[in-house]
């Protein structure tokens, strides 16, 4: 026989007998298929605050702990706690770069000029929607607010506005502060 029809004759006859060995073997739809390395199908996993071997699964928090690198707030929500935060909480971008300017901005363009529009006035994208606009951040009372007031503000939210404390860290929030007080010296 010639070796150009061997190959094709020899593919021929595995195919053939791959497809009669299919129809010998019963499908059965209800059983399972076979499984090999079965590591990630089926891994070994523990409860939440269960104890593991070694030690390893996760504890619950002792009552009272710092996450690393945050000192806790001690001010609670409303205006009289906002206050005291004004009078004692001081921003720690003592010489803010150019960097956290852009920071601020950008955040600020994420999460408050919806509200708050671009440049701070008051007449973000949710206004034209209908809601209530909120006030001028160039208000003669926004103006006077201090830093750590409206760090306060943008931690525990106030009137319609909610607390950015899930979106934003304390660092961020900062920066939006930052940012609020460059737009506010730009629009003197």
């Amino acid at each position: 026989m010639n070796r150009v029809l061997a190959y094709p004759l020899t593919a021929l006859a595995v195919v053939l007998s791959c497809a009669g060995l299919r129809a010998l073997v019963a499908e059965d739809t209800e059983q399972r298929n076979y499984r090999f390395f079965p590591d990630m199908a089926v891994s070994g996993t523990h409860e939440a605050f269960d104890a593991a071997p070694g030690g390893t699964a996760m504890l619950p928090l002792v009552p009272g702990v710092v996450v690393r690198g945050e000192l806790p707030l001690r001010f609670g929500p409303g205006p009289d706690e906002a206050q005291r935060a004004g009078r004692e909480l001081h921003s720690p971008l003592r010489e803010p770069t150019a960097a956290d300017y852009e920071a601020g901005a950008r955040l600020y363009g994420i999460y408050c000029s919806v509200c708050h529009d671009p440049a701070g006035n008051g007449r973000g994208r949710v206004v034209e929607r209908g809601f209530l606009p909120p006030p001028s951040l160039h208000a003669a009372r926004a103006l006077a607010m201090a830093d750590g007031e409206m760090f306060h503000i943008l931690t525990h939210g106030q009137g319609n506005m909610a607390s950015y404390a899930g979106q934003l860290s304390r660092d961020e929030r900062w920066r939006v502060v930052l940012h609020v007080r460059r737009l506010q010296e730009e629009s003197r």
